[in-house]
Formats: C-alpha cells, structure tokens, sequence
C-alpha cells in the first residue's frame, strides 16, 4: 500500500500464507490518500479521462443503434445480425491483437483503434441523417468497431502497468471500474433525450465524437520504448502466448470459470430476465428496477475495491463470480421486488470486487511483455462460449419453463465459482500489499511466483 512509506519485501514462495512478512497497519486517511493516487500521474490520467469519454458514447449507442435499425425498416433479426457482426470479428481476432499489444505500443494501438471506430460510426450517421442508410450498412459498421475492439481490449489492459507503480495499479484498476460503472448508470437515460430529441443518427455521432476524443487523448500518452525486443515471427509469438497461458494453472482454471459463468450469466439476466420482468414482474418498469439495482451494486462494488486491497485474492474472486448466482435463484423463487432488486445489487457489488482484484492480479503475475497475449486468451475463453448460451437459452426455457431454466443457471454458477478453490494455486492467490524496485529495476511484489 501507498503511505509514504517503503516496504523491503523478500521473494515469495508461491502458497506462502503471509509472503511479505507482517503487514503493516493503513490507516485511512493513508487509504484515501493511496485511492486518488494514480490520478496524479499524468499518462495514467490522460487514460482515465479518455476512456470515460468513451464510455459516455458506448453507454448511449447501443440504444441508438437499435432504434437506427428500427427507423430504417429492420426488424429484430437485423438487429441481431448487426449486434453479432460486432463480436464476430472481436473473437476472430482477439489473439492477433494479443500480440500486436505486446510487439507494438499499446497507446498507438488504442489510437488506432479509437480513429477506426469514429470514422465507422461518423460514416453511419451521415448515411443514416441523409436517409440513405441500410442494414448492412450499419452491420459494417458495427464488424469495424468489433475488429477495431480486438485491438484495443488488450491494449488497455496492457497501459496500466506501464503507466502506473505496482503498489498504486490496484487504486488505478478500481478507479477505472468506478468511472465505467457511474457511467453505466446515468448513459441510458442520455440516450432516450438524445433520441427523442435529435434522433438516434446523432446518438451515434456523439459515440463517433467521444472515440475521436479518446483518440486524442491516447495520442499525448507518452510511453517508453519497450525493453523487451521482438526476434521472433508472428505465428512464434502466439505459440509463445499460448505457452505462458497453459504453463499457470491459477490463470486457465479460472478462465475456464469464467467461460462457464459469464454465458450462464448473460442468458439468466440479459436474455430471460426481461422475459421474467414482463411475465411475472409485470412489465418494464419494474425490471428497470432491477437493473438499477444492478448498476448501483457495480458502482458500490468499485468504490469498495478502491478502499480494500483483499489478501486472499483467489477467494474474493470466485466469492463475487458466485454472487452472480443470487438474482437467478431470486428469480427461480420468485421473491417480492425489493428482495429482487437487493439481489442484484449484492452481484453488482461482488462482480465489480472481483473483476478489479482480477485486474490486479493478472497485472502482478504475468510479465509486461506478455501482458497483452494473456488478456486476449483470456477475453477469447468468455467470449467463444456466448453464443452458444443464446442459442441454447430459448429452447431450455420452452422444456422445462423459464424460472427451472434461472434455478438451473443458479446452480451451475455457484459450483463453477466454487470449483477452483479446489486447486491449491488459486486459493493461494493473493495480491502484494506492497512492491518495490530491485537494483536493476526489476519490481519485485510478494506472490509473484506462477
């Protein structure tokens, strides 16, 4: 932890219950001290006000998008085909950006990646503001923001560490969490004025405009140049990705967690919660309450993950992937409203906690170099089984009926959450309290082992 203070660590073994030794009493005015930290740096702030902006836009598009498609003629299965040319190209390509992250800058890639997505978006509104507009149109658009997300995935989870200390990237992860999930709660609501006021072309011009000023923003990162030099091909640096990925159980398991819950999770809330609310609830409005519920918890969970840095990594992690599990059951149940939209708030709360202790550890554990190649194996293991889960969702809940279909999911999250703990290399996952630099430079941060 930040308190002015340095730490002298020795070097861990990998299951060492207390690996830096006793850990020395934060207090919190040092806590909120450390939790503002990273916002002082400048690389790391040009960051986080660049990918706020895109969030503002990202949080409004997608309801601009849908209703573009409506105005044009489409009906729901163009909106699918244009919803599914976004993450079709994202999986196709996630590895390649993986290691385009890791040979290249990151911020230029993130650049590059920003200018691609504002000029799709920009040529979209002006062929939907002059009426000229087709569905295809805006699939095309929508593949280029997916392959453009392919690179810039890896690429933003690689910048912290190079723009950031090791002690300070856990407030530096939570942080971003807090900004994205804030946005996420206040971002629809912009979207309805702004379609109801100048129609859903100009949603969409603002998200073009928020991704050109991220652009701008990433364009003034300065970076050092990478110590690390390529030698060798393309195909040798997957394999050598790859490789690295499969060596560390701790990481596999828990993607392979994360594969399992993140359809499970999508299908229950995104795709037969709605059905839940109009069924059962009785319609929008009261689902707009869970799902405000669920923001909310998001927003409570960054700010608590700012102000806690967890010991015992591994747990935290699938205690907030289980906590996902609680809406379903509540739903199974069918428990009143407000016990509903309780729920949801404590999954929000435990997926926020748990998706920026991941972060951390991810950051503390996997070499700079390598950083990029790993996050795109790891963004591909939840993304390849999503499609499935839709497919899949319909039908199982025609069988045996929508809330066996939510107490089934409930299940199945809470054994994959519980599952990894029995591996002793992910319950002995634990963050570094604090990190210093050896003589050569090198950060040397307890529990760094594989």
């Amino acid at each position: 932890m930040f308190s002015g203070r340095s730490w002298i660590l020795r070097k861990a073994r990998p299951h060492d219950r207390n690996p830096a030794g006793p850990v020395p009493r934060i207090s919190w005015a040092a806590r909120v001290r450390e939790a503002g930290a990273p916002l002082a740096i400048r690389p790391y702030r040009l960051h986080f006000t660049a990918r706020l902006l895109s969030w503002t836009g990202s949080a409004v598009a997608p309801i601009g998008l849908a209703f573009a498609v409506l105005k044009i003629g489409g009906g729901p299965g163009a909106l699918g085909a244009v919803l599914a040319a976004s993450v079709v190209p994202q999986i196709l390509l996630l590895l390649v950006g993986g290691v385009v992250a890791d040979r290249l800058s990151r911020a230029r890639v993130m650049v590059w990646s920003n200018v691609v997505c504002a000029v799709a978006e920009a040529a979209a509104v002006l062929l939907l503001v002059s009426g000229t507009a087709r569905v295809w149109h805006l699939v095309a658009m929508s593949a280029g923001c997916g392959a453009a997300g392919a690179f810039f995935t890896p690429a933003a989870g690689g910048i912290v560490v190079e723009v950031v200390p090791a002690e300070l990237r856990h407030a530096a992860n939570a942080l971003l969490k807090i900004g994205q999930n804030t946005v996420k709660v206040a971002g629809p609501a912009l979207g309805g004025v702004l379609i109801a006021v100048v129609g859903p072309g100009w949603a969409l011009g603002w998200d073009a405009l928020t991704f050109a000023a991220s652009a701008l923003l990433f364009s003034r990162i300065s970076l050092k140049t990478k110590t690390v030099k390529v030698r060798t091909g393309f195909t040798a640096d997957l394999r050598e990705g790859w490789d690295d990925f499969r060596s560390r159980r701790w990481l596999w398991v828990m993607v392979c967690q994360a594969a399992v819950i993140v359809p499970v999770w999508l299908v229950g809330y995104q795709l037969l919660g709605p059905v839940y609310g109009q069924q059962v609830l009785g319609g929008a409005a009261p689902w707009g309450l869970v799902v405000s519920g669920f923001t909310a918890g998001l927003v409570a969970g960054a700010a608590l993950a700012l102000m806690w840095k967890p010991r015992q990594a591994g747990v935290v992690v699938c205690a907030g992937t289980g906590s996902m599990a609680v809406p379903l059951a509540a739903m199974a149940t069918a428990v009143p409203l407000p016990v509903l939209v309780a729920a949801t708030g404590v999954a929000g709360t435990g997926l926020a906690v748990s998706t920026t202790v991941w972060a951390s550890l991810v950051q503390e554990r996997i070499p700079a170099d390598r950083l990029g190649r790993t996050l795109s194996h790891s963004t591909l293991g939840q993304f390849l089984p999503v499609p499935f889960g839709y497919l899949l969702a319909g039908p199982a809940a025609h069988l045996v009926g929508l809330r066996t279909t939510l107490a089934t999911g409930a299940l199945i999250i809470t054994a994959a959450a519980i599952a990894p703990l029995a591996n002793a290399q992910v319950r002995g996952l634990c963050l570094a309290p604090h990190a210093t630099k050896d003589a050569d430079g090198t950060v040397t941060t307890a529990g760094a082992e594989r």
